[in-house]
């Protein structure tokens, strides 16, 4: 029984129009634009990768993007702040016009950290004896002129010269006027006053410098503009220093706490 060529060729001929548009459909590359959304999460710098072709790119503000695919490639969505997220292009999300991704938050979860610099055990009369600390070379243990001396202000400064005076020679046995002028004309109360407001001021920086800004903007629901407005509305409060005073960081934390919830409501923030 011989073969009949012609008959195997129509066969063939057959398939290869089946199979070509599947085979061309998968070689064929096309732009394909989406958008990244995550629920009040800032979606810029997202990087998206093509893993198949080795192409990337990366969202906007708005976290839109547009990369080149092709059919059964496999797009790769990942950010510090985000779970990673692999995506294949199957026929439907090939044949979209527009891709809408979400991610989700990633949250590092730590079970328990210890910490043991220097081989420490953490019993403090074990540790120290054996623990060899770098020599002190502050200025106190230097014994260096002056070592212990505080640095007053400019207010301060100015305050001392008001109440003090300047002795010139020949004025040892006369005590100066600068200090009954200044306190008959108010200079020296005024003076008094602004070192008040000076350490009011240097205290409350040092509370705003506990935290960084994003902290007062996300779980106090602060405005950045409004961060050194609130700062002195909690000044004005008189249990704002006693507070403080305490050193106590997460005390310290309760007040604000408090009082951001008067100061949006007071301002509508909410």
């Amino acid at each position: 029984m011989g073969l009949n060529i012609s008959h195997i060729r129509q066969k063939l001929l057959f398939v290869s129009v089946l199979i070509l548009p599947f085979v061309l459909l998968g070689q064929t590359k096309k732009q394909l634009s989406g958008k990244v959304i995550a629920k009040d999460k800032d979606v810029t710098g997202v990087v998206v990768q093509n893993s198949t072709s080795g192409k990337a790119t990366i969202t906007d503000v708005d976290g839109s993007f547009i990369i080149q695919v092709a059919l059964n490639d496999t797009l790769v969505f990942s950010a510090v702040q985000f779970k990673r997220k692999v995506l294949p292009i199957t026929e439907p999300f090939y044949n979209s016009s527009f891709l809408t991704v979400p991610l989700e938050e990633f949250v590092n979860e730590l079970r328990e950290v210890v910490v043991q610099p220097y081989n420490l055990s953490g019993n403090l009369d074990a540790d120290l004896g054996g623990l060899n600390l770098e020599k002190d070379v502050s200025a106190e243990a230097l014994e260096l002129p002056n070592a212990n001396v505080k640095i007053i202000t400019q207010s301060e400064r100015k305050l001392q010269q008001a109440t003090m005076g300047k002795f010139n020679v020949g004025m040892l046995l006369s005590p100066p006027l600068d200090p009954l002028i200044n306190a008959i004309t108010g200079r020296t109360k005024m003076l008094k006053n602004r070192v008040k407001v000076d350490k009011a001021y240097a205290r409350t920086q040092r509370v705003q410098n506990f935290y960084v800004d994003s902290i007062f903007m996300q779980d106090l629901k602060i405005p950045y503009e409004k961060i050194p407005d609130f700062m002195y509305f909690c000044e004005v409060d008189s249990a704002f220093q006693a507070t403080v005073d305490t050193h106590d960081k997460l005390k310290i934390w309760e007040f604000l706490v408090q009082k951001s919830a008067s100061y949006r409501a007071n301002n509508k923030l909410d």
